[in-house]
């Protein structure tokens, strides 16, 4: 036992302890720190920046809120900065909770709440941009949370993480926040190197213990200690059916009405399973089952928005309830209160019923389709508890405080814009570290629905994997280009992109390429030795056989490119009347244009066939120019609706082709000429002539030395590929700033000073106040005068197309354009069109073309029409509307700063007030759902309870859950959601 000095000691340490600010931060908290968080907070109070690295729910940010306490203590400022607005909004009032609201300040862009507090909540894209404008709200900042800082990764935004931490004052120290990563080491000595001392603490510990389980049928198996039995279980169910593990037929008939579980079609359109496939249990009966073996609450992820929504429907057809009598009151009075300030026709437009109806029964769905307000309203009745399911797309688990008792993975595979993938060990460790909840729960459960081809080995592989390395996603944008070299020059902006940490891990990866080249040289030469042929130089006779191949190739191409654009060119001359022979597609053969070519990406064109159907013909239905084969009056009104017009006109074709009547004459769009073809062709007989004499042509091993040459050439090509990463990886960022460099100098934008260094022009200086994809672009527009001489609704439809990306493969066709824009969006498109093909000349990626899908509803929004009319025909969901339109008022906020035009900086602002209403705006009340319940908890219809007597809640705030451009989440949903 310890002897009375050693107690007294101790006794002395602690009360010395006490005095510190860590001692008193420790005092003023009601759970004792863990090992982690108090090294961390050690670390930052002896003056290191630290990187913390833990999982998800193990309390990281109590070092965050540390730091605000030693800002506090010091009298210097805390910035808390978060990857998401959703995030800040939260994390702003945990912070006003803890340190009174006059303290504590918001700034996400669209809202600006005591921006000069002492505590400020900010995205970091916020940071950033007063990083750049050298702002006075800088002054006194001591300390800098970057929370969730693993989103540097992330391809569209990251980069704005390493800005910030480049550009920050050395005085600042920085708490990094981060989940789990393998090289949290390499980034730790990155930011020691760019930032001074910084300690690195890395936790695996979960607070909470995760269980890991397999749902195959209803029986609930445990992954790591029953992978018999699971298998056992599996072919009992591709055997015999899911019925077997008592799954209740009822029940699979209710369910199979919203189309869940379909097997292969059976006679007159029912469903019945596949022999050998497994079905997954339906989800009602999953929920079931966990809220029998007391799971709930869940979220339950499905990577797709349109199945999320289906999956409440399908537990409602079922009569799942969840709740009891007082919590379905609790909740109708909550969501009355909330949505009191929302139109009832705009309620009915968002499906209000269905989704009130889901959330009484404690279920509820979840992603960016749905109108922020909505999702608020699930993230608070779940954090409340009265919520048990969450239905929820990938969104969810970035952040968002909704911690469950369980989580629940439909699926391993998701849809990733492109095909469906597996996803990737941190994906799922991220998934399933929402489930346990931290002073609530003794253990968490991650469940995986057994699906077809499923191993329980490799799925427990991937929940035991813990190798996630980051991976910088960095690289310089026209916008960071023009501030940089604006602030520091080139030389000391070159400096600060190669101090990034994209150059840092490319530094680090030489050295491994190298090695693997020397390996590789030493292939080559064995394959150089096989490949040797008794009668000539083979690698010689090789490579002129591709050389020939490569020709023949080149020269259909090119005929075809040259039809393709004669067939564009002749198109585009076209009138209404002119009759036409389509080759091949839908309805070959003559065909009536009945409408102006409408000009887009690529040109379309309305015609009538002989069959009396309505189509639309591009250059793919043609060969080469089109030219009228004869004429046919087209009525003044022609619409084509009816098939009584479109038989009278087809009538009218089959009539001008008897009579043969004399096309008009069309003047040929261009003078082709056909040397090059001529050439190629020349130099293909010449090619094929010094193939077949070739001494090597004759060689009986010819085929042998090719297999040779083949391998040869393959691993030549990787050697040589190695090589460039070599060469492109040192001092990589640097020649990508370069190159916008010689870019932005091509367009006037940076100019030379006598002693040749560049610098910004004033036609550049718009681009520093430009953020986002298509910033160019939009400084292009500006100075070419798009903007000039709009109404404000007018302007807000002419802005969309160059911040709207919407979820299809190409630009959707338009007969008119709101406001006469029509020409404006065709010199846009030029605009685009040049600025591609200079990014093309210097090697840079594409600016995205712009996108006309927002014009309309956005135009009839700012026209002051309903949610349901804005919406009419655009197949844009609620909630992608409102995101788009906040990031239009961020864009023509961006836009009213950039111009030096009065005229055009009023016509922003008033352009954002139209828009700027109802949906847009209308924000959660964060108030206790139990307050909207009258003594009776009689609030069960929408309509009744205190608001009835008290009025709408006060105005509040606008949110948004995602700074992200629309469509791209960072999930991309299943095909039924696009």
């Amino acid at each position: 036992m310890p002897g009375f000095a050693d107690q007294y000691l101790a006794a002395k340490a602690r009360q010395e302890h006490l005095k510190t600010p860590l001692g008193r931060f420790e005092s003023s908290l009601d759970f004792r720190l863990d090992d982690f968080q108090q090294e961390a907070c050690q670390a930052l109070q002896d003056g290191h920046g630290v990187l913390v690295a833990a999982p998800t729910g193990a309390g990281k940010t109590v070092v965050g809120e540390f730091a605000v306490f030693l800002a506090r203590t010091q009298g210097t400022k805390a910035f808390y900065t978060t990857p998401i607005k959703a995030l800040s909004n939260q994390k702003y009032r945990d912070l006003a909770a803890l340190h009174g609201a006059e303290n504590v300040g918001l700034l996400t862009g669209d809202i600006s709440i005591n921006p000069e507090a002492p505590i400020t909540v900010m995205t970091t894209e916020v940071l950033r941009n007063m990083l750049y404008a050298q702002s006075d709200t800088l002054d006194r900042l001591g300390y800098v949370v970057m929370d969730e800082v693993h989103y540097l990764a992330d391809r569209f935004r990251g980069a704005v993480w390493e800005e910030v931490i480049i550009h920050l004052p050395d005085s600042v120290s920085i708490v990094s926040l981060s989940a789990t990563i393998s090289n949290a080491e390499e980034f730790g000595q990155w930011l020691d190197t760019v930032r001074g001392s910084t300690r690195v603490v890395v936790s695996e510990h979960r607070p909470v213990p995760l269980w890991q389980h397999v749902l195959v049928g209803s029986h609930l198996y445990d992954l790591f200690s029953d992978d018999t039995t699971i298998s056992r279980a599996a072919d009992i169910v591709r055997r015999e059916g899911a019925d077997s593990l008592a799954v209740n037929p009822d029940l699979l008939r209710a369910t199979s009405r919203r189309g869940y579980g379909r097997g292969k079609r059976g006679p007159r359109g029912s469903h019945r399973p596949g022999p050998s496939r497994i079905r997954r249990a339906p989800r009602p009966v999953v929920l079931r089952e966990m809220d029998g073996a007391g799971l709930l609450p869940a979220i339950y992820f499905i990577f797709s928005r349109a199945a999320c929504d289906d999956a409440v429907s399908q537990c409602i057809d079922y009569d799942l309830r969840l709740t009891d009598q007082r919590q379905a009151q609790l909740i109708r009075a909550y969501i009355a209160e909330a949505t009191a300030g929302v139109e009832l026709k705009d309620l009915r437009v968002l499906g209000f019923d269905e989704w009130r109806e889901g959330l009484t029964r404690g279920i509820a769905s979840h992603h960016a389709g749905m109108l922020p307000l909505f999702k608020e309203i699930v993230e608070h009745l779940f954090s409340e508890g009265l919520v048990k399911v969450v239905f929820a797309t990938e969104t969810l688990s970035l952040g968002i405080n909704m911690p469950a008792r369980s989580v629940v993975l439909e699926k391993l595979a998701k849809f990733n814009g492109e095909q469906h993938v597996d996803i990737s060990p941190g994906e799922y460790t991220q998934l399933t570290g929402r489930a346990g909840r931290r002073g609530i729960d003794v253990e968490g459960h991650a469940v995986v629905l057994w699906n077809e081809g499923m191993d329980a080995k490799s799925i427990a592989g991937l929940a035991s994997r813990r190798t996630y390395p980051l991976y910088s996603s960095f690289k310089p944008t026209y916008n960071m280009s023009v501030n940089l070299l604006s602030q520091f020059g080139a030389e000391r902006t070159r400096s600060i992109l190669e101090s990034s940490f994209a150059q840092f891990q490319a530094d680090r990866s030489v050295v491994s390429l190298a090695g693997k080249i020397r390996r590789q040289e030493k292939a080559l030469a064995g394959y150089e030795r096989s490949m040797t042929c008794h009668l000539g130089d083979y690698v010689e006779y090789a490579e002129l056989k591709y050389a020939l191949n490569q020709l023949e190739k080149k020269t259909s191409r090119d005929r075809k490119l040259a039809n393709r654009s004669a067939a564009e060119e002749s198109l585009q001359l076209l009138l209404p009347g002119d009759v036409v022979d389509v080759p091949w597609g839908k309805s070959p053969g003559p065909a009536v244009v009945v409408a102006k070519p409408e000009l887009g990406v690529s040109v379309r064109v309305s015609v009538v066939t002989m069959s009396a159907h309505l189509r639309h013909v591009t250059a793919r239905d043609f060969s080469g120019e089109v030219e009228p084969v004869s004429r046919a009056r087209v009525p003044k009104h022609f619409t084509g609706r009816t098939p009584q017009e479109r038989r009278d006109m087809s009538s009218r074709v089959r009539d001008a082709l008897a009579e043969q009547r004399p096309p008009r004459e069309v003047s040929t769009p261009r003078q082709r000429t056909f040397g090059t073809v001529d050439r190629d062709r020349d130099e293909i007989q010449r090619l094929r002539g010094l193939v077949e004499s070739h001494p090597c042509h004759g060689c009986s091993e010819r085929e042998d030395h090719a297999r040779w040459f083949h391998r040869w050439t393959k691993l030549r090509r990787e050697t040589d590929a190695l090589r460039r990463q070599v060469d492109s990886r040192t001092n990589t960022i640097a020649q990508r700033f370069e190159q916008i460099l010689r870019l932005l100098e091509e367009y006037g934008y940076i100019r030379r000073t006598t002693a040749g260094a560049p610098e910004l022009a004033p036609i550049g200086e718009p681009l520093r106040k430009l953020y986002g994809e298509r910033d160019l672009l939009i400084a292009q527009a500006l100075n070419a005068g798009y903007f000039q001489g709009l109404d404000s609704a007018a302007l807000c439809a002419a802005m969309t197309p160059l911040i709207y990306t919407g979820k299809r493969d190409e630009t959707p066709f338009l007969r008119t354009y709101p406001a006469d824009l029509g020409g404006r969006v065709g010199e846009l498109h030029g605009l685009w069109s040049d600025l591609t093909s200079a990014e093309r000349r210097h090697r840079l990626p594409e600016t995205p073309v712009p996108d006309v899908g927002l014009m309309w509803p956005l135009y009839r929004w700012a026209r002051g029409d309903s949610l349901a009319r804005s919406l009419e025909g655009s197949g844009l969901v609620a909630g992608d509307f409102v995101r788009a339109t906040k990031q239009a008022i961020d864009a023509l906020d961006q836009l009213g700063h950039a111009t030096g035009d009065p005229h055009l900086r009023a016509g922003a602002e008033a352009a954002i007030r139209l828009i700027k209403r109802g949906v847009v705006v209308h924000e959660l009340d964060s108030a206790d759902p139990a307050a909207y319940a009258d003594e009776s908890g009689a609030a069960d219809a929408w309509g009744g309870g205190p608001w009835a007597r008290d009025g709408a809640p006060p105005a509040a705030e606008e949110t948004d859950d995602d700074d992200r451009p629309a469509g791209e989440d960072p999930v991309e949903e299943d095909e039924d959601a696009r």
